[in-house]
Order: structure tokens, then C-alpha cells, then sequence
């Protein structure tokens, strides 16, 4: 419903009633001045500009498509481990690759189509890439991540976040924090949805997409279940920005710990990236399978 519209509504629906009352000899009483008679509407914010990516896949408008999210990217390196040479292993790196991965597994497999809000070293604002799914009109929205545990070495295993408005866990809450925190920790200034308004929003995705993303969870969960390690407490919810999008289901997927060896060994490898690509294919494609039963 446009804005014209919607105001249409508004100014003729008071004419209306007060003309069918007065058709009816109905007497409606008149508010008393000083009273908080207000009326608010919430009024969608103009959509963020942002730049688009290909559709690859199908040339069909009516197959399902997936908008993943390489997270961090460009001067954001997210997590940092020192690896065995020496260099530092980035979790831009990790989750770009099976990005890729998970890509090229999708599109051999064919049917479903597939946009990347990043395709190589960038950075892409938090807002932009929940923006970049509505705006195409994705069926559902995956960013990949890697954790950090710090000095612990111990701490592994993927786990999968959905959005809430309260943390399921304290290193839930410390997670989203750290996450929120990348644009402005990289000087990234973007001029949107005000913090009311951001609040509305997380809740509207709860109520009219939160079912979708966490039956999504769980289909991760499942297929990956003797294929990949997950952390004991694999499934949690937390206020994260880039699952803010109203109208799409969004799922974060953390793949593991960089500060974990098995973990770093599984993600920084051809096979280990495929078991992961091949696992959330599966689950992709279970999803979309399910959306599409009569």
C-alpha cells in the first residue's frame, strides 16, 4: 500500500463513520480537550540506496532466491588468528570462500537462484546487506560468520542464530554487540532507519518471518548432523543487525572458531568447505522444498 493511499484512508475512514452515524441518529461523544487522543501510524522509512548484485541461476522470476552474506569484508577483517606460518588467517577470507563454495554447490545443482552480497574483498555496510535481500525480493537471507573465543583454544563448533529481541545466552548478547559494532568500529557512517523505528522492525521480522528462519535453523541443524561439528548450544537468538529485515527469514550461521584448530583446519580447506557448502545446500534446498507443498 503506497503512502497516498494509506493518508486516503485516514482522511476518508473519520467522514465516513461520523456520515453513517449521523445517517443512523447515532451520537458519538467528542473527546475532551486535554485528552491523549493520539493516533500514531508507523509510515515505512524510504528504502536504503544500494547497489545490487547479478541473479545467478535460473532465468525464471518464480524460483526461489537465496541472498547470502559473506560477512565482514574489505578494511574489516572480523576475527584474527596467527597461523602456523605466521600470517594472520582472516575471517573474511574463511567465510567469503565458503561463500563461494556454497554458491557454485546451489548453482551445480540448479533450480534455485542465487545473489552474494559480496563476491570478493569489500566492505558492505550492516544496513545494506539485509537492504540488498528485500530489495530483490529474496526468499531468504544467510550470512556466514566465523567466531573468535579469544585466548581459549578449547571453544568449537558451528552454531546457528536467529533473530530476537533478547539474547538467548550471555555470549549470545556478546556476540551481537561485537557484530553491531562493525561499522562503527570501521568509521562506516550510514544515514538510516531511526533506533524507534529499527525497534519496530525487529519486531515485525518476528512475528511475520521468525517461524520461517528458525525452521530454517533447524534444517541446518539436521543436515548437518554427524557431517559437521556444532558447538553444544548450537541454536541461539540474538539482536542482530544484519537479520533485520522484516520480510525476508534470516538465518546467521557461524561456522566454527578460528581459534580452534579443528575448526580453522575444517574451514581453511577444499574438503571442509565443501562439507559445509554441501550441508546448507541440503538444507537450502529441504527449506525451499517445504515452502512449496500445497
Amino acid at each position: 500500500m503506497s503512502i497516498r493511499t494509506l493518508l486516503l484512508i485516514i482522511i476518508a475512514l473519520p467522514a465516513l463513520v461520523l456520515g453513517g452515524a449521523w445517517v443512523l441518529g447515532l451520537k458519538i461523544p467528542v473527546p475532551e480537550w486535554g485528552r491523549d487522543y493520539v493516533v500514531r501510524f508507523l509510515l515505512e522509512p524510504e528504502p536504503i540506496e544500494v547497489e545490487l548484485p547479478d541473479i545467478q541461476g535460473p532465468d525464471d522470476p518464480t524460483r526461489p532466491l537465496i541472498v547470502i552474506d559473506a560477512g565482514h569484508g574489505g578494511r574489516d577483517p572480523g576475527s584474527v588468528v596467527e597461523g602456523a606460518n605466521g600470517r594472520d588467517i582472516l575471517e573474511k577470507d574463511i567465510v567469503l570462500a565458503l561463500t563461494l563454495a556454497l554458491r557454485d554447490e546451489l548453482l551445480r545443482e540448479g533450480g534455485i537462484r542465487v545473489a552474494l552480497t559480496r563476491d570478493d574483498d569489500r566492505i558492505v555496510p550492516l544496513g545494506e546487506r539485509p537492504e540488498i535481500a528485500r530489495q530483490l525480493g529474496a526468499d531468504l537471507f544467510l550470512s556466514i560468520h566465523a567466531d573468535s573465543a579469544g585466548e581459549r583454544s578449547d571453544v568449537e563448533g558451528a552454531s546457528i542464530y536467529t533473530l530476537s529481541t533478547e539474547a538467548s545466552s550471555e555470549a549470545a548478547a556478546r556476540f551481537a554487540e561485537r557484530e553491531n559494532a562493525a561499522d562503527r568500529l570501521n568509521g562506516i557512517t550510514i544515514e538510516g532507519q531511526s533506533e524507534e523505528v529499527s525497534t519496530i522492525l525487529v519486531e515485525l521480522s518476528q512475528q511475520r518471518t521468525q517461524e520461517d528462519a528458525t525452521q530454517f535453523s533447524a534444517l541446518i541443524e539436521r543436515e548437518g548432523e554427524g557431517r559437521i561439528r556444532f558447538h553444544p548450544q548450537a541454536r541461539r537468538s540474538a539482536v542482530l543487525a544484519v537479520l533485520r529485515a522484516p520480510d525476508v527469514p534470516g538465518v546467521l550461521f557461524e561456522s566454527g572458531f578460528v581459534t580452534n584448530d579443528a575448526d580453522r583446519a575444517r574451514l581453511t580447506t577444499d574438503e571442509g568447505r565443501r562439507e559445509y557448502a554441501e550441508v546448507l545446500a541440503r538444507a537450502i534446498r529441504v527449506y525451499f522444498a517445504r515452502r512449496a507443498e500445497p
